[in-house]
Formats: structure tokens, C-alpha cells, sequence
């Protein structure tokens, strides 16, 4: 079975998932609608089984938040993952969103990197800033152990585009993680 389940508390957080590579259920509660509603986005459009609970000191601001989230969803990634044998390892899509177009391009290689270029016109969506998707591909990145490139290709409202982005990353994590013939890791090395 590939799944995973984390929890993780600090005196700003505390945060738990359950993930399934293979589907399940979606149920997501951050307390930030916009951000809960991407989250069930990456879960459908990825085909994962997602249950997120994140209790944040909201009263503060976002970030705290959606940065944490995106650290234990990528610790889940990673240990549902196991030794990343037998997976396609890489994975390219493009999203459109309306009048925006999003593109994401990753490797699970074990070397997490995030490279990050999009920009926003309007600073927040609801009560989600628009700042905190690079925070969230960031966390998510380095924590997943994912060479992660994301890129808005055009748009003109930050829904769209944040959306889009998403979006691009579930299908492209979809692709990279379907099993192979082999069960071992996609890797000249043998290992990553």
C-alpha cells in the first residue's frame, strides 16, 4: 500500500494527514477556504486519497498555516514513496485556467529544489495570500525530497493562476508516481 499518515504539532500548528497514492477519500480543513479548496483540487486532479486537518493560529496570519501543511503533506509524499522503486519518477503538465496557463515539470529524484516563477496581481484571494502558494510548492518541495519547477505561463487574476498551478502539480505528480514493470528506482545510480 502506498499511503502515509503524519502528524505534526508546534506551539503555531498542528497538522494531520492521511494520504493514499492510489485514491480515497478528499477531506480537507485549514481553516482557510481558498486554500482548502486547492488542496481538494491537488487531491482530485492527482487521484490521491487526501485527509488534511490543520489547526493554525490563524489570528496571526496564513503563513504559518499553509507552510506547515505544505511540510507534512510532503512528509507524506516522501514516506509513502518508500525507496521511490518502481515509480516513472517524472512528470510534465500544462493547465489552463480560464485566460491564465500554469506549467509544472518535476523529478522525484530525492534532491528537493524548487524553482518558482509566477507573479500575482491581486495580493489575496479570500483569506489566502496570494505570496503563500510559493511558500506552500516550497515546503512541500524540500519535504516530498521533489526537483519541483513551477511556472504561470500568462494570466490576469490570481485565482486563475494560483488554480492553475495546482492543478499542474497534481497531474504531473499523477504521472510521476503510476507504477512501472520495475520495483526498483528509476536511476542510473540504483538508488536516489
Amino acid at each position: 500500500m502506498r499511503t502515509a499518515v503524519v502528524d505534526r504539532q508546534t506551539k503555531e500548528t498542528k497538522i494531520h494527514v492521511e494520504l493514499n497514492l492510489d485514491g480515497g477519500e478528499t477531506l480537507v480543513d485549514t481553516g482557510i477556504g481558498f486554500f482548502n479548496h486547492m488542496l481538494t483540487a491537488f487531491s482530485v486532479h492527482g487521484g490521491f486519497g487526501l485527509i488534511v486537518k490543520t489547526d493554525g493560529d490563524l489570528d496571526v496570519d496564513c503563513h504559518h498555516t499553509i507552510e506547515d501543511t505544505g511540510i507534512v503533506i510532503g512528509k507524506a509524499f516522501d514516506k509513502a514513496l518508500g525507496d521511490k522503486g518502481g515509480i516513472a519518477r517524472f512528470g510534465s503538465f500544462y493547465v489552463p485556467m480560464d485566460e491564465a496557463l500554469g506549467f509544472c515539470s518535476l523529478d522525484i529524484s530525492g534532491r528537493p529544489f524548487l524553482v518558482f516563477d509566477a507573479e500575482f496581481p491581486e495580493e489575496k484571494i479570500g483569506n489566502y495570500d496570494s505570496c503563500m502558494t510559493e511558500e506552500f510548492m516550497r515546503a512541500f518541495a524540500y519535504n516530498s525530497g521533489i526537483t519541483l519547477h513551477l511556472k504561470s505561463c500568462y494570466g490576469k487574476n490570481s485565482h486563475h493562476i494560483t488554480e492553475a498551478l495546482y492543478k499542474a502539480l497534481a497531474h504531473a505528480l499523477h504521472l510521476a508516481v503510476v507504477k512501472t514493470d520495475s520495483d526498483k528506482p528509476l536511476s542510473t545510480k540504483g538508488v536516489l
